[in-house]
């Protein structure tokens, strides 16, 4: 039995947990592996059919630990983590509680707004810059906008930004998507407007739907500043008391080092967007457990984190301003069970009828507050050079994990 004979055996069956076991058994014919710490067993196989993944032959096993209450805009949330790195979800869990006991966070939603930009080739760059005018006339918008609204009863188009280089125009388009991420709603509405402008722009030659303009799963200085899917800053001022009692240092100690590291540091190293301790952790073990997509941790994860002494330096004020969250609370992973679980425990799970898109900015929210916890954790355990200490604490096991699997 080859491969490729059984790489679409779920439709012919009509079996899907059936299906994945014939491909896993001639996985281990074609290779003599047995992969038996992988499960089988336990999992739906039928709803992720026609979504989520192809060619299925198990399932990976991941903790979810939880970080909490974080108290949010007057709200107490407790977030679900999937992740194993030892320490993380406990130091969280210290920055949350810091948090309460200065009397919590709050937050804001900048703009909520997902990204499509595809690319065109014109004959000559003047053909190109024509289109880029006509797109960016506000006197054209209106009609633009009713051509690509038509995709969806939640996509609105909200502005079109262009780029030219040569003689190709990158032509960026942003829109509300509801409690969706909203890549495929923005990608039907971007395709309604190249097929309507090719009336007008005949010798235009689309390239592709994604010109990386958008920008899509890399760092990109575009999505730093203009934003992308929800801009959200957090903040919170921490007493004086419980940056000695909880975090074990001083509030002159963490803003001499958050300017030192997190702004220098990252200056030194050239990083864009990655003026932060480890936002990227926080963003992908939430990400993980509520069925984002994680490979968007990458833009999502884009931080800058300030520190500052008030109230006649007694009080830390720390604020993260994350300018491309990229959620959502419908679609994809979202939908699948445990996935769908923890996103009921933080009350955001599906679409929320009576104000579109509220849930998937609350979901941005939560998720900025408890990078706020994190960084606010980990930069006072650098400071009080408790890092090692901890993590070889917690980030080490004694057991011998190779005997275990076997």
């Amino acid at each position: 039995m080859g491969w490729p004979a059984v790489t679409r055996p779920a439709t012919r069956l009509g079996d899907c947990r059936r299906a994945a076991g014939i491909r896993r058994e001639a996985l281990r014919r074609t290779t003599g592996r047995e992969i038996r710490g992988l499960p089988l067993d336990g999992f739906d196989y039928a709803s992720i059919l026609g979504q989520c993944c192809e060619l299925p032959v198990g399932y990976v096993q991941l903790p979810v630990g939880v970080a909490g209450p974080l108290v949010l805009d007057g709200e107490r949330f407790y977030v679900p983590m999937a992740t194993t790195e030892g320490c993380l979800v406990a130091s969280t869990n210290r920055g949350c509680k810091a948090i309460a006991e200065s009397g919590g966070a709050t937050s804001v939603v900048l703009q909520d707004g997902m990204t499509r930009a595809p690319v065109a080739r014109f004959p000559s760059a003047r053909r190109a810059a024509e289109l880029k005018g006509f797109l960016e006339n506000p006197a054209n918008f209106d009609t633009l906008a009713m051509v690509f609204n038509r995709s969806s009863r939640f996509a609105r188009l909200q502005r079109v930004k262009c780029a030219v280089a040569g003689r190709n125009l990158y032509m960026r388009f942003s829109c509300s998507t509801g409690d969706a991420m909203g890549m495929n709603m923005v990608s039907k509405g971007v395709q309604n407007v190249l097929d309507y402008l090719q009336d007008d722009f005949p010798d235009m030659d689309v390239i592709s739907i994604s010109g990386n303009f958008c920008s899509d799963k890399k760092s990109a200085a575009v999505n730093w500043i203009e934003g992308r899917g929800k801009s959200v800053v957090c903040e919170a001022v921490i007493k004086e008391e419980v940056v000695k009692k909880v975090l074990k240092t001083n509030v002159q100690s963490l803003v001499e080092l958050n300017v030192i590291k997190n702004l220098a540091g990252s200056a030194v190293a050239g990083a864009l967007g990655g003026f932060n301790a480890h936002a990227s952790n926080i963003v992908t073990a939430i990400f993980i457990a509520t069925g984002q997509d994680p490979a968007q941790n990458v833009e999502s994860s884009q931080c800058i984190t300030m520190l500052e002494a008030v109230n006649d330096g007694k009080d830390l004020h720390i604020s993260v301003t994350m300018p491309s969250i990229e959620v959502g609370t419908v679609g994809g992973g979202t939908q699948l069970a445990s996935q769908s679980a923890c996103l009921d425990l933080l009350g955001v799970k599906g679409a929320n009828r009576e104000s579109p898109g509220s849930n998937a900015r609350l979901l941005a929210a939560v998720v900025a507050g408890a990078v706020l916890a994190g960084e606010l954790s980990l930069i006072s355990a650098q400071a009080a050079g408790h890092l090692v200490q901890s993590h070889m604490k917690y980030n080490r096991s004694s057991k011998d994990m190779s005997k275990v699997a076997s």
